[in-house]
């Protein structure tokens, strides 16, 4: 099964990477993306995090956590659209495809858990194995969160520019409010807290848990760094080196802080 799983990882990210590529050259020659360009790109990085999830954390912790972000950040995000808590008041345009009770595509929930599973992983070989559990698994929680929204630096302002969703307040971040990011963290933190809470023993699965512990990562790590750099490109494209000289330096030393700490265990591949 393991080995399906990895091939079934390896043709989703290749895919990935693949229309990622497609997508940033059109932009480059000033040419329009399809319609279903960015939902397709982003079901084939959600379906490559699935089965690598499936592989590495065995299949009840990932069903378990891709449950838990697809609930968590489906509601908090039905929640900031429908009050403005949370993130800020914001809309979603009909760019990105069907809507939950007509307020979040249903495709945003899948985007959450495509980077928040490489973030959960390049967080866990950053904090070093500890005696006490409960306070790791916090820490473990925040950092994979701060991962996490660190992309969003970049995004956020790229996806308002290209219509997919209007902040009603603009904020002081490239038009984005300071609350939003507040709001991802807490919504990933959450999410991992409640994760962790179910499967204690992802906890202390690290660099050091094995002499396995640290295989196939780097294809997570991969999907994590052509996200970085396809938004980047794209935001350069589109006129916001702003945001993308800020979104490549806040995930850059994460991705490679967590690369080599990984490269450095001798059990990484």
């Amino acid at each position: 099964m393991n080995r399906l799983l990895h091939r079934l990882a390896l043709l989703f990210l290749m895919a990935f990477a693949l229309l990622t590529t497609l997508m940033v050259t059109r932009l480059a020659l000033g040419q329009v993306n399809p319609p279903w360009a960015t939902p397709v790109t982003t079901l084939a990085c959600f379906l490559f995090a699935v089965c690598h999830a499936c592989a590495r954390l065995g299949w009840k912790p990932a069903v378990t956590l891709v449950v838990l972000s697809f609930g968590i950040s489906l509601a908090c995000e039905s929640l900031g659209v429908a009050t403005g808590w949370v993130y800020g008041p914001y809309v979603y345009s009909s760019q990105l495809g069907p809507k939950f009770l007509g307020l979040v595509p249903y495709l945003i929930p899948l985007a959450w858990f495509m980077m928040m599973y490489p973030s959960f992983l390049i967080a866990r070989w950053l904090i070093p194995n500890g005696p006490r559990r409960w306070l790791r698994g916090l820490i473990l929680a925040a950092v994979a969160a701060a991962v996490m929204t660190s992309w969003d630096l970049m995004m956020d302002p790229l996806m308002v520019q290209g219509g997919y969703w209007t902040w009603l307040v603009p904020g002081p971040y490239f038009g984005v409010p300071l609350q939003n990011y507040l709001g991802w963290w807490l919504t990933t933190f959450l999410t991992f807290g409640v994760f962790l809470l179910f499967w204690p023993g992802q906890i202390e699965t690290g660099g050091s848990a094995g002499p396995a512990a640290g295989r196939w990562d780097g294809w997570a790590f991969v999907s994590f760094l052509v996200t970085a750099v396809g938004n980047g490109v794209a935001a350069l494209v589109n006129g916001l080196a702003g945001p993308a000289l800020v979104g490549l330096f806040a995930m850059g030393p994460w991705l490679l802080l967590g690369w080599w700490k990984a490269l450095a265990t001798g059990n990484f591949s």
